[in-house]
């Protein structure tokens, strides 16, 4: 070792920041391996790029890596690495001056050399001093790839300075030895060491080796190409990253130069672990930048109703700050979000048509995130409206179609998509409401999850056909179409017998009138509110149960009675003769009404007068 060439205190500015970074600037101390690691693979990057453009460089037949050891009774980290190497000029440059790197102009030289496969992850500057956060002491060793060039010890114990002396008997490359404080010796131990690699720089594209041993062994698959990943390659990634022994359900490789650089490798797990009854889950999508761990289960890379995905996202475009723990361009992250997010819904409409069953397993696990989507995410809606899978009328129990197959089949004059909300087919099949679109051979939708009354509701349209319930349908039958042998009531009679129910029942319901959807069933209730629909009306009360007084929570309904239907003619001659007796029956009419749509409060009242009616047939 020859006598010091020069002693330096630091730029005012690097004293500034080295304040920041020891005492606010990184949450996690552990990130400066992660940095030092980066740095390292830069200057093997740079020296490859060297080589392989013909340049001679000193000790040509040394391997490519990167390798740490760890000291515990040293209390010293070591990293080592084969590059570029650095001369005393750029030692000053790159370590005594703020935020200097020549890794800009050299990644535009890459470019200009049409090498578009540059992944140059940091910059000497400020993310190496991090290290300052837990060394007392760093040494750095460090020689040129020119030939005839002598090698150097860089020595800094922080705010005091640095020293530069020349240093014999080095090999190319850089050699960082980390003098660790008392409190942060943790980071001298083996396992320590390996973790924050695997954390962080287990994709680094050379060799990290830590104490002889490989560790960075998983490839990043995400950045090669399709054509060259075998399928059970993407099935062994996605075991790895996404902790799960079973194979995933799709997976989606995508990459993107315009608008942004983004290489993405996103797994849809096989079960959908909050339909189990389990927590809400979390994103578990890890960003990076040029293969280096930005964030893991990054936030608002997707929007919410996306949780459920799992994978990598890695952007050479990120701006990131003198951390890199976060971004510094939320627009940035916002439209990397697009991007992504409508590239997966694509995904999926192309797996609907490619594979229409498989595709049908993948809704019933995940189609209430997809149902989420259309209530929350407006830029989306419309897109993800053409995903939306649901039994209909017109088509054999089990299958399902797409909304836009159900306006295919629509006759020139029909200007609405119908649907009706029930818990199965046969429900949905037996329910008073459809009968008349039954009877006129109208397609309806059935609906089986609750969710989805709000999925219509939010929707509105589709393809400029207006959604609508069934309930709030207007649906006129004919005679004919009724199929009925029964008499109806002619007109006085309708008019005398709703206005007599209206009297009876009082302020239970709102209006009676006579209907005209109803063939099999003698009399049906509909909310009087134009906007709200019977599962609407049942799903609020059940959110507001316990909530003050339950009778101010009741529906207000109108009940529609069948002129021809056996029952309400009796009632009509009943009324006549026994009006206590027809005033029961009535109240009971209404009740079975309210129970089937799912709107009834308390029923003692209704069975004690059930039983009132029983007796008086079993009298007879």
């Amino acid at each position: 070792m020859s006598d010091k060439l020069k002693k330096q205190a630091f730029q005012a500015e690097i004293q500034q920041v080295l304040d920041i970074v020891i005492h606010s600037l990184y949450t996690d101390k552990e990130i400066f391996v992660r940095e030092l690691i980066s740095n390292s693979s830069d200057a093997l990057e740079k020296l490859r790029f060297l080589q392989a453009s013909g340049t001679s460089v000193h000790q040509a037949d040394v391997d490519l890596k990167i390798t740490l050891e760890t000291d515990e009774k040293a209390k010293t980290l070591t990293i080592r690495d084969t590059g570029i190497g650095m001369t005393q000029e750029e030692l000053e440059q790159n370590l005594g001056t703020i935020a200097h790197s020549d890794s800009k102009g050299f990644l535009d030289r890459f470019k200009e050399a049409k090498k578009e496969d540059a992944s140059l992850i940091g910059q000497f500057g400020v993310g190496f001093y991090s290290v300052f956060m837990v060394a007392d002491k760093i040494c750095v060793y460090t020689r040129s790839y020119r030939e005839d060039t002598p090698g150097y010890l860089w020595e800094s114990s922080g705010m005091q300075g640095y020293e530069i002396s020349e240093a014999e008997n080095l090999d190319r490359g850089t050699k960082i030895v980390v003098h660790l404080k008392d409190d942060q010796k943790e980071f001298s131990e083996e396992g320590t060491i390996e973790q924050i690699i695997k954390r962080y720089s287990n994709f680094v594209p050379f060799p990290v080796e830590s104490n002889g041993k490989t560790i960075n062994t998983v490839k990043a698959i995400w950045a090669k190409s399709k054509n060259d990943i075998k399928e059970e390659e993407y099935g062994e990634f996605y075991r790895y990253i996404g902790h799960d022994s079973e194979d995933p359900f799709y997976h989606l490789h995508f990459s993107s130069d315009v608008p942004l650089a983004i290489q993405s490798l996103l797994y849809v797990p096989s079960k959908n672990f909050e339909l189990l009854g389990m927590a809400k889950s979390e994103s578990e999508v890890n960003l990076y930048c040029r293969k280096v761990l930005i964030e893991s289960r990054a936030e608002h890379l997707f929007p919410d109703w996306l949780r459920f995905l799992k994978g990598v996202v890695d952007s050479e475009d990120l701006p990131l700050n003198i951390s890199r723990e976060s971004m510094q361009d939320s627009t940035l992250i916002a439209k990397i979000n697009k991007v992504l997010t409508s590239r997966f819904i694509k995904f999926l409409g192309e797996q609907a048509k490619k594979d229409p069953e498989k595709f049908d397993k993948f809704f019933e696990e995940y189609g209430r995130f997809i149902k989420e989507g259309i209530t929350t995410d407006y830029a989306h809606r419309d897109a993800l409206s053409k995903l939306l899978r649901y039994e209909s009328s017109g088509l054999d129990k089990g299958n399902r179609t797409f909304l836009q197959e159900y306006v295919e089949r629509m006759s020139s004059d029909q200007k609405e998509i119908y649907y009706l909300t029930s818990p199965n087919r046969e429900a949905a099949e037996s329910n008073p409401y459809f009968e008349g679109f039954k009877a006129k051979k109208i397609e309806v939708l059935f609906l089986y999850d609750p969710w989805d009354e709000f999925v219509m509701e939010h929707l509105r349209e589709f393809d400029g056909k207006t959604l609508v319930a069934a309930e709030k349908a207007t649906i006129d039958l004919d005679d004919q179409e009724r199929e009925s042998e029964q008499k109806s009531l002619d007109t006085k009679e309708g008019e005398e017998l709703t206005g007599w129910i209206k009297s009876t029942l009082g302020d239970r319901v709102q209006k009676v009138r006579i209907s005209k959807r109803l063939v099999d069933s003698p009399a049906v209730v509909l909310d009087s509110d134009a906007h709200m629909t019977s599962t609407m009306r049942k799903m609020m009360k059940a959110m507001k149960k316990g909530e003050g007084d339950a009778a101010e929570d009741e529906a207000k309904v109108d009940l529609e009675i069948n002129p021809s239907h056996p029952i309400i003619r009796e009632l009509n001659q009943t009324r006549v003769t026994n009006d206590a007796l027809a005033s029961k029956v009535t109240e009971q009419i209404l009740d079975s009404c309210l129970i089937s749509a799912g709107l009834m409060g308390d029923p003692r009242v209704m069975l004690n007068r059930m039983n009132d009616l029983i007796l008086n047939v079993l009298k007879k």
